[in-house]
């Protein structure tokens, strides 16, 4: 290790003067530098650029896990734990940010509410069986932008989306529409969500009943009843919102178009379904 840091600040001070700080012999330490460098080194050295590689084309979001499913993808036999020793010790790491809360289901209304038909079951045997919908908001220097998105449960992609400066039943029926018209679901699809008032709406539920789409809500309160959506929003924000200062909603939205179909739906691997993309994992079922 002594010999390594010399070799390492050798251009910033005196080899002869590190050696005799760090009692150790020039002879030693020059006789180390000629060695000729071990395979496990050049392994090493060729596995650490690749894992860097990985973790920059994922703009920084990737931690150990995705990074070892990404270099599995790519044929490198490397385990797990190796990868993560490796990040720890050169100091690389998935982007992260404290999470920030403002309220966006409002349940205190007169209108219908669904049954649960999910009960926290959240697997689905082929795409457009299950939908999950939700809206999340995304704060800019303009105000706050809110999200509306529907999510497949059996890819895990988010199929219909939707943005505005407000979050009436609008902003969920067009990220419904959305879903509808790419996806051209069948009858019987389940549609889950909050009690919230976008989704109890007469609007919203005739939007449902129109596709054939049976509506399911979660219980009062209750987050961990629409998991897998929670996660993406957890997922939009730790690794892209926190980490932006949006002067208008324009930018915001910008940015959260090239996220979801640029990267989260095409690339971002997925631990849910095997470490593969949402889209991926839509055409293994087709």
């Amino acid at each position: 290790m002594s010999f390594r840091f010399i070799e390492d600040h050798r251009d910033a001070y005196p080899v002869r003067l590190m050696c005799a700080v760090l009692e150790v012999s020039s002879a030693g330490y020059y006789a180390w530098r000629d060695r000729p460098v071990s395979e496990r080194t050049k392994s090493n050295a060729t596995l650490l650029a690749a894992v860097r590689q990985v973790h920059q084309d994922s703009s920084g979001r990737y931690g150990s896990p995705r990074v070892h499913a990404a270099l599995r993808r790519q044929g490198r036999g490397a385990s797990r734990g190796r990868i993560e020793r490796m990040m720890r010790r050169h100091g690389i790491r998935a982007i992260m940010a404290p999470p920030r809360r403002v309220r966006t289901t409002d349940s205190r209304h007169g209108l219908p509410i669904a049954p649960n038909l999910i009960a926290r079951d959240f697997t689905a045997q082929a795409p457009n069986r299950v939908w999950l919908a939700d809206i999340t908001y995304i704060p800019t220097a303009e105000g706050w932008l809110y999200l509306a998105t529907v999510m497949d449960l059996f890819s895990r992609k988010i199929v219909g989306w939707a943005m505005r400066d407000h979050m009436q039943v609008e902003l969920a029926s067009a990220a419904l529409a959305m879903a509808t018209r790419q996806q051209r679901p069948q009858a019987g699809l389940i549609h889950h969500s909050d009690r919230g008032v976008q989704y109890a709406s007469h609007a919203y539920r005739n939007a449902l009943t129109g596709a054939g789409i049976t509506a399911s809500m979660s219980r009062k309160a209750d987050c961990y009843d629409n998991a897998p959506m929670e996660s993406f929003f957890h997922t939009l924000k730790t690794e892209l919102v926190h980490h932006r200062h949006y002067n208008n909603r324009a930018e915001a939205q910008r940015d959260i178009f090239a996220f979801i179909e640029g990267f989260y739906n095409r690339t971002r691997l997925h631990s849910a379904i095997g470490y593969i993309a949402p889209s991926e994992m839509e055409l293994k079922a087709a």
